[in-house]
Order: structure tokens, then C-alpha cells, then sequence
């Protein structure tokens, strides 16, 4: 793999192993989060670009089910290879893009690589089964087959990883991907998984890229008589339309959607190390995270203490464009998002709670309309209050106070999501029992909610999805069993 692949010419979609323009010429433009400065622009692609995907990967898919397990092994260690080979240019298209800092983007691109070499095991992990028969001299025989075409679209907040999670296994199981990136981040979301794969040696039209706008293409993704899974990672708002077309046509719904997570400090807890922990999983990636910790919930005896200390490490908190390596707090994705998360710090403020740190845009130098949120410690936060009642996707840290372990458990359970999660007390053991009794798919005991390991299952459980990503998990999502058997000696019908 060349390294310059990440900067190389972004201007067009990939479809059946060609890169071309958009049927109609259109095109999206790119900023950079940070400079507000033009970066690229790609094709706005069109409902017939849509329809040449999918013909080309419906046309691709038998062949590359038929490759051998060894055949789809390579190509996603080649792949896998050639991230490696441009890791740093990688983590420079992250930074530019989708306004990550330097550490989120490098943790990024490692995780990547990561979820490359546990999907480059899946083609030898497509195990079937053989079971007795009630019925003398016959052999059950249960086969694992690739879905067909699989749909993926994917968010701007982590592209890459997001992205790889799902079209890498997808690819190893033997299905063919159609993709659609987020239009904030259609390279790193998109266009630069097509190149790895286009190095890799991937057959034409197994992977297509098309980069137009969700308002655009968004249904006839999710809705196309072609595809057999639909893959989103989003909004629960957006995810509920997206399951509910893909159902209309029977195919499988795969929603990793969003999340209200709670991190509940005991009040026998080590404050310093709930608070640094709580500190990184409010405010690392501006909070625009699923798995984020969206509500501090911590129990009165400590309460105080930790509120004081929390305000203290948001004030210090590198904050500033994701251009400068040692800042933690970057700008948040577009004008939209940035001003949906102050309106939430101004209606909660308003709704009774205090602004104990931050609450303004950090303003950058050269630069008019910064996009970047001051880290945010709210207390006296109430469990129905904006900011703690809605995922509000910024560095807002809410803090809930609970009388106790159990109101602290009944607060963090009071809503419609269950993703992720983390209790942090002084016992692991207590932590633990605490743990099992928040209502989500995931959670951490002393530790913070944001941990994805591409060898564990992730997902979450109520409002935040349906089915599970990495491990085990995402190979029952991308395939299907089908149950043969074979009758050895003639069998008595009684007739």
C-alpha cells in the first residue's frame, strides 16, 4: 500500500470497482471542522447510483460466497495491511475530517486494525454442526451461509471504525456490502475503507461507496428488494425508520442506535478515580460518542466532593482545534450539532440546575465561527432535565445526586435506552452487583462507559438497538443457518 493513500484524490464513488462521478455530476462539499475550511468534494450520489451498487454487488456476491475461507482471509489481512502501511495519514484524514483530535483518532485507527484482524478469523469461524436424528439412519447437517448483500450506513463521530466493524465482517462472511458514509465524513466513512479493500484485492463489486446525502438516498438504502441485512448505526429517531423500511422487504434489521448512559459513583467510591474517569468519558471526542457518559449519577455522600473536583479537571481540560496534539476537546461535527448542544446547557440551566464549569463556545484563533464547546459540569441536574433526559451528544457532564445505591440504579434505569454504562465503587465485588442491575447491553465496573473490544459483543438493549456487533455476535447477524439432512439407508414411510 502505498502511505499516500490518504492523500490522494477523493472526488469519486465507488461502484462494481470503479471510481466515478455521480450519475447527475453533483457533488457534496466537505469542511474542515476546526478551520471551517473547505477540504473535498465528493459525489452526491443519486438514486441510480444506488441501483448500479447494488446491481454490481447482487451480481458479485455468489462468486465471492464460493471463494475459499482462506481466499476472504487474505483479502481482509491485505486490507488490514494496508491501514497499517498508512496509519498516519489515516489519523491526519480523522483530525481534518471529522475534527478528531489526535489521540481519539490514533485510538481510532488502532481499534481499525484491530477489528480487521478479529474479522480475518471469521471465514474459519463459519462453523456448522452435525446432530442425531429421531429418524434411524439419517444425518442432520446444519450449514452457516452468508446473508446475500448486506446495506451498511454509518455515522460521522467514529467513521472509520464504525464503518470497518461492519463491512469487514460482512465481506468475510462472504456477502457483498453496499455503503453510504455520513455525508460529514464520506472519506473516512467511506472512500478510504473502498481503497484498503481496492488494495487488498478485493473482486470488483463485493464493496461499493456511494456518498450522497441520507435525505437523498437514505430510504432506497434501506429499503432496496436487494438487500438481505441493513446495517445503521445512529439516532434511535433515524434508526426507527431505517428498521422499519428494511422490514417492509424482510430483511434484517442490524441498529446500533443511541445511548443515555449513566455513571453511577458509590458512595464508598475512590472520588479521584471516578471523577478522572468521568472526566474522560464525558468530554474525550467532545462527548459525541454513543457510549459516553451522558448522565453522572452519584450518590449524596460524595456528591459534593465529586461535583467540585469534576468542575476542577473540566476548566483544565485541553480544549481547541483538533489540529494541536494535545488538545482533548475538538470542535463538535457542524453548526447544527454545536448549537443543539448549547441549547441543551441553556435549557437545563433554565429547567434549575447550576453551571458549575464551562457552558460557552471556545473561541480559535482565524477562525469566525468556532464549532468548539467549553467542557460543561451542570449540578443539582434532575433526572428530567434536557441535558440528562436526551443523548445530548456534546461535553456536558450532568450530575444526577441519589440519595443511595438504589435510587442511583432506579435513575440510571429511568429511560428508554440501554447501551452502555459504569459503576465505579470501592469494592469490585459490590460493583459488580450493582452493575447486573442496570438495564443495559453493556457496562464497565470502575471504569467509564466508552470500550468497544472487536472480540466482545456490543450492543445495546431497549431504545439503543437490535442485534450485536464484533465477536461471535455480528457472524450470526451477517449469516444463516440452513438445516440439511441426509437419509443413509431407505426410509420405512409406513405406507
Amino acid at each position: 500500500m502505498d502511505p499516500a493513500i490518504s492523500e490522494r484524490e477523493w472526488s469519486r464513488q465507488y461502484i462494481d470497482g470503479e471510481w466515478t462521478a455521480a450519475s447527475d455530476g453533483g457533488t457534496l462539499a466537505v469542511e474542515n471542522p476546526s478551520t471551517r475550511e473547505h477540504l473535498f468534494d465528493v459525489p452526491a450520489s443519486t438514486e441510480a447510483d444506488v441501483e448500479a451498487a447494488y446491481e454490481a454487488a447482487a451480481a458479485a456476491q455468489p462468486e465471492w460466497e464460493a471463494a475459499s475461507p482462506g481466499r476472504r482471509q487474505r483479502v481482509v489481512l491485505d486490507a488490514m495491511d494496508a491501514l497499517e502501511s498508512s496509519f498516519d495519514g489515516t489519523v491526519g484524514l480523522l483530525t481534518a475530517e471529522g475534527g478528531s483530535s489526535t489521540a481519539k483518532a490514533s485510538i481510532e485507527t488502532e481499534n481499525t486494525v484491530a477489528s480487521l484482524g478479529e474479522a480475518a478469523t471469521f471465514p474459519s469461524r463459519m462453523k456448522g454442526e452435525h446432530a442425531d436424528s429421531n429418524v434411524p439412519a439419517k444425518e442432520n447437517i446444519v450449514e452457516r451461509k452468508p446473508e446475500g448483500v448486506v446495506s451498511v450506513i454509518t455515522p460521522w463521530n467514529f467513521p472509520l471504525v464504525l464503518t470497518t466493524r461492519a463491512v469487514a465482517p460482512a465481506i468475510a462472511t462472504g456477502n457483498a456490502v453496499v455503503l453510504k458514509p455520513a455525508s460529514e465524513t464520506p472519506v473516512t466513512g467511506g472512500l478510504l475503507v473502498a481503497a484498503l479493500f481496492e488494495a487488498a484485492g478485493l473482486p470488483d463489486g463485493v464493496l461499493n461507496v456511494v456518498t450522497g446525502r441520507g435525505s437523498a438516498i437514505g430510504d432506497r438504502m434501506a429499503g432496496h428488494p436487494d438487500a438481505d441485512v441493513v446495517a445503521f448505526t445512529g439516532s434511535t429517531a433515524v434508526g426507527r425508520e431505517v428498521a422499519a423500511t428494511a422490514g417492509r422487504n424482510l430483511a434484517l434489521p442490524a441498529m446500533e442506535l443511541g445511548g443515555n448512559n449513566a455513571h453511577i459513583v458509590a458512595g464508598d467510591a475512590d472520588v479521584d478515580d471516578a471523577v478522572e474517569a468521568g472526566a474522560f468519558g464525558s468530554f474525550i471526542h467532545s462527548g459525541q460518542i454513543c457510549i459516553s457518559i451522558n448522565r453522572h449519577v452519584v450518590v449524596d455522600d460524595v456528591y459534593d466532593e465529586y461535583v467540585e473536583k469534576l468542575a476542577g479537571m473540566a476548566e483544565h481540560v485541553p480544549t481547541g482545534s483538533a489540529h494541536d496534539p494535545e488538545t482533548i476537546v475538538g470542535p463538535i461535527v457542524n453548526e447544527s450539532q454545536r448549537d443543539s448542544v448549547l441549547g441543551f446547557v441553556e435549557d437545563t440551566i433554565d429547567a434549575g440546575a447550576t453551571l458549575e464549569a464551562g457552558g460557552g463556545v471556545h473561541d480559535l484563533d482565524d477562525v469566525a465561527d468556532s464549532l468548539v464547546v467549553e467542557p460543561t459540569v451542570l449540578s443539582g441536574v434532575t433526572n428530567d432535565m434536557p441535558a440528562a433526559c436526551n443523548e445530548h451528544f456534546g461535553p456536558i457532564a450532568p450530575v444526577i445526586r441519589a440519595s443511595d445505591v438504589d435510587e442511583a440504579v432506579e435513575i440510571a434505569n429511568d429511560t428508554d435506552y440501554g447501551l452502555s454504562g459504569s459503576v465505579y465503587a470501592g469494592d469490585t465485588g459490590r460493583g459488580r452487583e450493582i452493575a447486573k442491575r442496570v438495564e443495559t447491553g453493556m457496562i464497565h465496573v470502575n471504569d467509564q462507559p466508552i470500550n468497544e473490544e472487536p472480540h466482545m459483543p456490543f450492543g445495546g438493549v431497549g431504545a439503543s438497538g437490535i442485534g450485536r456487533f464484533n465477536a461471535d455476535e455480528v457472524i450470526h447477524e451477517f449469516t444463516q443457518t440452513k438445516w440439511m439432512s441426509v437419509q443413509h439407508e431407505q426410509r420405512d414411510y409406513g405406507f
